[in-house]
């Protein structure tokens, strides 16, 4: 049953025009398209491989907040939905409504037009179910797994949300169960949709998230920033209760208050549930002039301030989600050359290499040690940054990531499923 989708794909595809106009529906609950970036740049190579491509994302607080709109020939559908509050039952109601509202645009998409593919990106695991009746007419179903949901809850509740992890782990099943294809963001999660999602290795790629090189580099700086300091600090991405903000704030109060330094300004950009809490700690640990709390901000903006920064800080703690994720801070750093401060976690070694120096997991003075040393230290920073530049530019970039991902789909419109790269 499982190939018999694949072979009516194939057989619809036009003769001769290779995937033709191959209508693929992606459906996201995370954040809003275009600002999730490794959703549009899916969207957009697929649209550049031939496929019609439609999104169905949630509307954004301030921004992308238009019901309906087609950008750069990408039709996107949104939807409002109030972020989570409180525990796990916040999340149960985000989740629900996510998917009464993805169900119902996907509905009013299938009325219209026939849907050959159906992509679905969790979190949550169960976002297949809202387009389970695209499955059973027919269409093929991809899953791009994103997070390792039961490992996410865990660290973001610290083991308090312990009786949700047996039906975490079942809908996790239940999708890897019914995917013709698997997207992996790194090879640790290729290994769980093997060995706990019992995929076949050759229906798995990994397309790793990554930067688009042609989009996202160097600009220039904005010394303001600093704010009158020698030196400025970046950091990038989500503020959750797993993301480590608050280790990073720790190190920094080391840095000032025990190390006595006064020369360091921090800027830092991304939002999330505990952005809130994270600037009052800023306050409670005597860091208010030492910090910058911008929200999130443009891609110029943040492309601008990390061209400025002369360290980068990926604080994400050692959990059982951390420690197997590829963070995207990290390969945004090496991009724009900026050396990294991190704890030593299994994926960030795998990602940046020598382009970052580790500490201890968890270990706040020495992180703040790890600082000091590289400021003081101009020519292993150099050393640092091109060794994160190349990298990216050989193997990390969007491109390397895009070819992946086109020849996975290609493989799944094949007459037969044949081997799908990975790397």
């Amino acid at each position: 049953m499982r190939r018999r989708p694949l072979r009516r794909w194939a057989e619809r595809a036009p003769r001769g025009t290779g995937l033709g106009q191959t209508h693929v529906l992606i459906v996201v609950e995370n954040l809003p398209v275009p600002f999730d970036r490794r959703v549009w740049q899916e969207s957009r190579a697929l649209r550049d491989a031939g496929y019609r491509v439609t999104v169905i994302c949630p509307m954004g607080q301030r921004e992308h907040t238009e019901p309906r709109v087609v950008l750069e020939g990408i039709t996107v559908l949104r939807y409002p939905l109030r972020a989570a509050e409180g525990g796990p039952l916040g999340y149960v109601r985000e989740y629900a409504a996510a998917l009464w509202h993805t169900g119902r645009l996907t509905l009013q998409v299938a009325a219209r037009a026939r849907i050959d593919v159906v992509q679905v990106c969790n979190p949550p695991d169960l976002l297949f179910l809202a387009v389970l009746p695209l499955k059973l007419r027919g269409a093929t179903f991809v899953f791009d797994h994103h997070d390792l949901v039961p490992e996410l809850a865990e660290s973001r509740f610290d083991g308090k949300a312990r009786w949700l992890r047996p039906a975490l782990l079942a809908a996790e099943r239940w999708t890897f169960g019914r995917a013709d294809a698997v997207l992996s963001t790194n090879e640790s999660y290729r290994r769980v949709a093997i060995e706990r999602g019992g995929k076949r290795p050759h229906e798995v790629t990994v397309v790793r998230s990554a930067p688009d090189l042609s989009r996202f580099g160097r600009r220039e700086p904005m010394p303001e920033l600093r704010q009158g300091r020698r030196y400025l600090a970046a950091y990038v991405g989500v503020m959750g209760p797993q993301d480590g903000v608050d280790h990073a704030l720790h190190a920094l109060a080391h840095y000032h208050h025990v190390l006595g330094r006064t020369d360091l300004h921090t800027v830092f950009m991304g939002s999330g549930d505990a952005t809130g809490d994270m600037i009052r700690l800023a306050e409670e640990l005597g860091l208010g002039e030492y910090t910058t709390f911008t929200g999130r901000v443009p891609d110029e903006f943040l492309q601008s301030a990390l061209s400025t920064a002369d360290v980068a800080l990926s604080p994400d703690p050692l959990n059982p989600l951390n420690d197997v994720s590829t963070m995207n801070k990290v390969v945004e750093y090496m991009a724009i050359g900026v050396p990294v401060v991190s704890f030593d976690l299994v994926e960030a070694r795998v990602s940046a290499g020598d382009a970052a120096t580790y500490v201890p997991p968890n270990d706040v003075a020495a992180f703040a040690v790890a600082i000091r040393d590289l400021l003081e230290d101009p020519a292993r920073r150099a050393e640092m940054a091109q060794v994160g530049r190349s990298r990216v530019a050989e193997e990390l970039s969007w491109d390397t990531s895009r070819r992946n991902f086109v020849a996975a789909y290609r493989a799944l419109a094949g007459p037969t499923r044949s081997a799908a790269t990975h790397g």
